[in-house]
Order: structure tokens, then sequence, then C-alpha cells
């Protein structure tokens, strides 16, 4: 079983009971075909970078599991049927390093953040660096 991602962009004009069927409608498609469903995060209400639809807003979802590759053409299609679905995005994790992460992020974990290190020290200018050639 390879490990996938889908993001949905729901319409924000549901209801949060119809964005609740909206949900479980693509957990039925997906545990019906095989699938195992890892976790679910709501990433509430955004803004949209641009209309979709006259929509500026979307209700985000996002899904982590595991699925053989036969069930993310029926995924598609599904979600290609439901009009309240305004986009969405699957991911495919291939990698050991991906999914690596994929295991973290379906945790809740944040990835690894770039570690602040100290200040360096200012670089030398040409006048001070001949100074110490000559040292």
């Amino acid at each position: 079983m390879k490990h996938y991602e889908v993001l949905l962009i729901i319409k924000p004009t549901l209801e949060e009971t119809e964005v609740k069927a909206r949900v479980d409608f693509i957990e039925g498609v997906i545990t019906k075909n095989g699938g195992k469903i890892t976790s679910w995060q709501d990433m509430g209400t955004r803004k949209l970078a641009y209309k979709i639809d006259k929509f500026e807003r979307g209700v985000y979802k996002v899904c982590y599991f595991e699925a053989p590759t036969a069930l993310i053409e029926e995924l598609v299609r599904n979600i290609r049927i439901n009009e309240d679905i305004i986009r969405f995005l699957v991911v495919k994790y291939e990698t050991k390093r991906e999914i690596a992460a994929w295991e973290k992020l379906s945790r809740g974990e944040k990835l690894n953040q770039i570690k602040k290190s100290e200040p360096r020290a200012p670089k030398a200018t040409k006048e001070e660096a001949k100074e110490e050639n000559k040292e």
C-alpha cells in the first residue's frame, strides 16, 4: 500500500453538518476500496489566492491515508462528481524520506524547522584582510 494525502477545498457556504457529510463521503470511498485512513486535519476556512467559482474563501480539509494505486482513480472520479468540492489535490509519497515526513504530518507534528544558529561574525573588509595577511 502506498502513502497518500488528499487536500479538499469545500464551498464555504455549506453548514458544518454538510461539510461533515462530504468528508464522510470521501472517507467512505477510501475505506470501501481498500484504503486505510490515518488521520484527518481541519485547516479551517481560509482566503483563496484567487476566486474559484465566485468564491473568495474555502473550507480546507486534509486526509492522510494508505491505499492501493487503483483507489486513486476512483477517488478522483468521485471528487470530480461532487459539486461542493471546488478544488482538490492528491499527493503520493514515495521515497523513505517522504514517507517519514508523511508519518509526522499524519500525527499532526510539524516538520523540522530550520535550526537557528549563532549569529555569524561580520565579514572582514578588504583593508582588514590585508592587515591580517601582513602579520
